[in-house]
């Protein structure tokens, strides 16, 4: 396969090669439950696993909830996690119309509501992470935390040359990843594996239009943490103007932690935007967050 196009998947946020090993896991122990669900006229697969609070999960651009298969149980230990597969994307079906931040919310909002959960947190990886992110904007009251995971909350925010690398996003591409793990995965779990090349030109649709963000961040109320690689996809400026307008970085913390905000921002070492989704460190890193007690409203 092309390094160009290789790059071009790696780029909008797909799981390739270097993370061969994710796919094709599966949670070390059997779902508690799974099915389809009904949700704005898709079928979307989803499993449940462990017990205790909710903990919605959600993949990157191109996967499935397979790429979580060594974090997913590690999650479920104490928590109750719903990991769905999106639109098009994994045993979920598709429909005619583009796959959008938005509706991927709306989608993952609706699936709660099926399933009879009011209130979770909420974490997601690349394009799970701008689901997660929409659905804390659209949907609230359905949000006690969030996590982000690699992603940026204004298209600029991305490299130069991952940009470029999306806007190549299409059938010729989809035809040359063919020959690769991200294809194979899709192909086992997909209901119509045919439609590989409309998942990959929605995504590059997707993945060229232009959004900002901001103003819906710096309004968002759920405690929210934000995680990244060192070496990850965006630019650290962005990523450090992400964390203040959540509210973070803007002061000095106190002796007693009375200037600490209600968002954190971890930055992991030695990790790229394609490995960060299976790190050892991201689980130690995230559930402190998620286990801390509700901060009071200021």
């Amino acid at each position: 396969m092309p390094r160009r196009a290789f790059h071009a998947a790696s780029a909008a946020g797909s799981i390739l090669a270097a993370s061969t090993k994710a796919f094709g896991q599966t949670a070390a122990t059997p779902p508690a439950k799974t099915g389809y669900a009904p949700v704005n006229g898709l079928k979307l697969y989803y499993e449940i696993h462990g017990n205790g609070d909710p903990l919605v999960l959600l993949h990157g651009g191109l996967g499935s909830m397979e790429i979580f298969g060594e974090l997913l149980p590690v999650l479920a230990k104490t928590r109750r996690v719903l990991a769905a597969d999106l639109q098009a994307h994994g045993r979920a079906g598709d429909i005619d119309r583009p796959i959008s931040y938005e509706a991927l919310a709306d989608d993952i909002a609706g699936l709660m509501k099926q399933l009879g959960i009011e209130k979770a947190d909420v974490m997601g990886y690349s394009l799970g992470a701008g689901t997660a992110l929409q659905t804390t904007i659209r949907h609230s009251a359905s949000v006690r935390k969030l996590v982000v995971v690699s992603t940026v909350f204004k298209r600029n925010g991305w490299y130069p040359e991952i940009l470029a690398a999306m806007a190549q996003l299409g059938p010729a591409v989809a035809e040359q990843l063919k020959q690769s793990p991200l294809y194979q995965a899709y192909a086992r779990t997909a209901p119509k594996p045919e439609n590989w090349p409309v998942l990959v030109t929605k995504m590059g649709d997707l993945l060229r239009k232009d959004f900002d963000w901001s103003k819906d961040v710096a309004a968002i109320q759920a405690p929210t943490m934000l995680v990244f690689g060192d070496a990850d996809s965006m630019h650290p400026e962005h990523v450090v103007e992400f964390f203040q307008l959540l509210g973070g970085g803007k002061k000095d913390g106190g002796w007693d932690g009375s200037g600490i905000s209600n968002a954190r921002l971890a930055i992991l070492p030695g990790v790229t935007h394609y490995n960060l989704f299976s790190s050892p460190a991201l689980a130690p890193t995230v559930l402190p967050f998620l286990d801390a007690p509700m901060p009071a409203v200021k």
